[in-house]
């Protein structure tokens, strides 16, 4: 899954990376080293401007609110329920298939957080004893340094309680769509921790590769099973993995010392 991740390059950054046509400085967001569901967050996506003739899709960088509210909604409550789509399923789901069909963004980060319970407290849990789980946080990023694209999905809600010249009237959501944690072999593996993706947790957000960004964001491009396509793993070995501080399980805390690299896992959570 993906339930948090960082975010902390600028919108020039992200610009030069993705060819970035139009943004606006307003909508500009501060670093975020602990991105948490319904946070505002930047999005990438190819979409028509308003209010003017040319009506072709015009590379944006977008700032939306993570946990996908569908159009259908009476309300916007269920949105950080719906921060994750399945990639096995995400045409298919009432919830999803619509945006996968029409409204498909990239979500850019400098990779995700995920956590792994220590041994010694699974030992603890099979023994019936009453203690919770500790879980030691660890950071999965491309091994080249370069942006994690996630894979995402976009949606429009209209608040009927407000006037239709109100500004927020209108929701704009999305979702990051995750695919089954890679069992190969890490390229960057900590020496005392996991050994691939799939040790630390089953599901990862599923990273598009430079060669996959245009087709993904075209919306031109509708036929579902074409689109499942682009949905396929990045090659395998891409990736690194390496404990952070256990501060960043509070959202509260947010800033660079969390993508800090530790020697090991911190004391009562060895992996």
């Amino acid at each position: 899954m993906c339930g948090r991740y960082a975010a902390s390059r600028g919108p020039e950054d992200l610009a030069g990376t993705f060819e970035i046509e139009k943004w606006e400085p307003e909508e500009t967001l501060a670093p975020d080293y602990n991105v948490a569901p319904t946070k505002e967050v930047y999005a990438v996506l190819d979409r028509p401007l308003k209010d003017v003739d040319d009506k072709r899709p015009v590379r944006q960088l977008r700032k939306l609110k993570w946990g996908l509210v569908p159009s259908w909604s009476k309300t916007p409550e269920g949105g950080a329920r719906m921060i994750n789509a399945r990639a096995e399923t995400v045409h298919e789901k009432p919830s999803y298939r619509r945006a996968f069909a029409a409204r498909r963004c990239i979500i850019p980060a400098d990779g995700y957080y995920e956590w792994v319970t220590g041994t010694q407290e699974r030992d603890l849990e099979v023994e019936g004893k009453k203690k919770r789980p500790r879980k030691q946080p660890y950071f999965v990023l491309p091994a080249d340094g370069s942006v994690f694209a996630m894979a995402g999905l976009y949606e429009f809600w209209r608040d009927r309680t407000l006037p239709d010249d109100h500004p927020q009237a209108w929701w704009v959501t999305c979702s990051v769509i995750t695919t089954e944690a890679e069992k190969s072999p890490l390229a960057v593996a900590p020496a005392d921790g996991p050994h691939a993706l799939a040790d630390i947790h089953p599901r990862m957000p599923l990273m598009l590769t430079p060669d996959r960004w245009d087709a993904w964001l075209d919306p031109s491009r509708t036929d579902p099973d074409g689109l499942r396509e682009l949905l396929a793993p990045p090659p395998e070995g891409m990736m690194r993995a390496y404990p952070v501080t256990t501060a960043v399980s509070n959202v509260r805390n947010n800033g660079p010392e969390l993508l800090k690299e530790l020697e090991g896992p911190e004391e009562g959570t060895l992996f």
